[in-house]
């Protein structure tokens, strides 16, 4: 199993599958980072070379992935927190940010539902 970036990428897919694995890393920066390395992106990772994974290490050294990625989004998300945006209050209070209804959806961002007891209705 070879490590790039601190994260164990599988054997048994093929590269450009394998990369993905890795945060900040889709599709499109996976089959760039193998041309940039003169992979095959076809060629399972099992039959990469020492040489190649070590071109791959230094090809994917030119991104911002994984933790620093991760802090960075974070320092963006609190910074529109601490300025009080509207993109701030909403992340503030666990909503969806980016206009969608919030009625009957929004499960992902609101979490499971919290039931509130109706008030019995007062008999005359």
């Amino acid at each position: 199993m070879a490590r790039i970036a601190g994260v164990d990428i599988p054997n048994q897919k093929r590269g450009v599958i394998s990369l993905t694995y890795i945060y900040g890393v889709g599709r499109s920066r996976a089959k760039q980072i193998l041309a940039t390395a003169k992979v095959d992106e076809s060629k399972k990772v099992s039959d990469w070379t020492d040489d190649e994974i070590s071109e791959i290490r230094s090809a994917v050294g030119n991104y911002t992935i994984e933790g620093e990625l991760r802090s960075e989004t974070q320092l963006n998300i609190k910074r529109l927190m601490d300025i009080g945006c509207y993109r701030g209050v909403r992340h503030r209070a666990g909503l969806p940010l980016r206009g969608q209804r919030t009625k009957n959806n929004s499960r992902t961002r609101k979490g499971k539902r919290k039931t509130v007891a109706n008030k019995k209705m007062a008999t005359k």
